[in-house]
């Protein structure tokens, strides 16, 4: 069986022989195969191709500690199960628990630290990450560093003797900053830190922190691997199984789990995941050249840019530039009038979804970091983060060429 690894233009040579000899090695069948079969193989009690809703609470018990796997659906489901099973596959994990959303499943990797542990974070995170990190999870003993991770002598630099786990986005939301995963992993195991990388804005279609140097993976599932924004959840994914251990009984003790009927969500959404995310890294370079080009558009923040910084990272790292692209309108007055003139695209607080969908980081996703945490990292009140959704990309071109006409 010949293995051919997919991509698109801005392919890294050799990353993707990396990975095409990691899965002739494990002979394991391409990316879109095992998103439509892996966990998701025909029902065994009916041939039913699609997996099933185990919409139960419990389960009936043959005898005294006698069972057919599952106790009671908080500890595990079968749904749940298949899911698990197939985001596992994808991201080149061991195991992947799922919670209830992505904010629940970073507070689970955070759990798994102790009181007097230090986290080393990216100072360009989505806003609810440091919000849990400051407002929370400091009064449990926890101490957080934020840093520029564009540059990995920053990571290392900020290490304490106390540091159990660096915490990335690459890119960043929302101003498309890279992490550079292969020096940040070489220099967490030489200190024996873990690293913690958010992949939600690639998937793990266009990008695989594990092969990469990542200890651990996490996914808003609400986003491009549902793809509908019609659910919420969260996963992380391990390496380890002492990992998977502690994460299964963290799902266990305190109960931040997915349901089964938005597990099923997921396990519909995620088997169009080659298709929908080569259709939007095709648009979103489309979408990022021509906002580029237009007059009323001060800068774009997008990594597929040969004029950004990272450029050459994003070609080594990443098997395509993603859907996600910041631009600044140059005012808060000016991304109002912008935004209010959208029809095709819709102004939302997500991405990820078919749909394209627009948001305004500082009054939206960033609020929480105040005025001066969001000029701190250089967030305007002009820019504007779009998420590149499948419709003709002639169409969203149209629409935001006649709203930034309202500029």
């Amino acid at each position: 069986m010949i293995l051919i690894y997919r991509g698109v233009g801005g392919v890294s040579d050799p990353i993707t022989s990396q990975i095409r000899t990691h899965m002739k090695a494990t002979k394991q069948p391409g990316f879109a195969t095992r998103a439509i079969h892996h966990g998701q193989e025909p029902d065994p009690l009916t041939g039913a191709v699609t997996v099933p809703i185990y919409a139960t609470s419990t389960y009936v018990q043959q005898g005294i500690g006698e069972h057919k796997g599952y106790e009671y659906s908080r500890v595990s489901n079968p749904t749940r199960t298949r899911l698990e099973q197939n985001l596992a596959s994808l991201e080149g994990g061991i195991a992947a628990p799922v919670f209830a959303s992505g904010m629940a499943a970073i507070h689970a990797v955070a759990t798994m630290l102790k009181a007097g542990d230090h986290v080393v974070c990216g100072n360009d995170l989505y806003g609810g990450t440091p919000r849990l990190f400051n407002q929370v999870l400091t009064g449990f003993g926890l101490e957080f560093s934020y840093v520029d991770t564009s540059d990995a002598n920053n990571v290392e630099r900020a290490l304490r003797k106390n540091t159990r786990m660096v915490y990335v986005e690459t890119p960043t939301n929302p101003l498309m900053r890279l992490s550079d995963l292969a020096a940040i992993g070489k220099i967490c195991r030489r200190k024996n830190a873990q690293l913690v990388v958010d992949n939600t804005f690639m998937s793990p279609y266009f990008q695989q922190p594990i092969a990469l140097g990542a200890d651990l993976v996490v996914h808003s599932t609400t986003k491009f691997l549902n793809g509908h924004s019609d659910g919420l959840g969260g996963v992380v994914v391990c390496t380890r199984p002492e990992q998977a251990e502690k994460l299964a009984f963290l799902q266990k003790a305190v109960g931040a789990i997915l349901s089964p009927f938005e597990c099923w969500l997921v396990l519909r959404g995620v088997k169009t995941l080659a298709a929908r995310m080569e259709i939007h890294g095709r648009s979103g370079r489309v979408v990022a050249d021509f906002l580029a080009q237009h007059k009323k558009v001060k800068q774009v923040f997008y990594p597929g840019l040969p004029d950004h910084p990272q450029h050459e990272l994003a070609k080594r790292q990443m098997s395509g530039f993603g859907a996600m692209i910041t631009f600044e309108t140059g005012s808060l007055k000016n991304a109002n009038r912008m935004l209010k003139k959208l029809s095709v695209c819709s102004l939302g607080e997500s991405l990820g979804g078919v749909e394209t969908l627009i948001s305004h980081p500082a009054t939206m996703t960033h609020a929480a970091l105040g005025e001066k945490g969001r000029k701190a990292i250089g967030l305007t009140d002009g820019l504007v983060r779009i998420s590149v959704g499948i419709e003709d990309v002639n169409d969203i071109l149209e629409d935001l060429d006649q709203a930034l006409a309202a500029i």
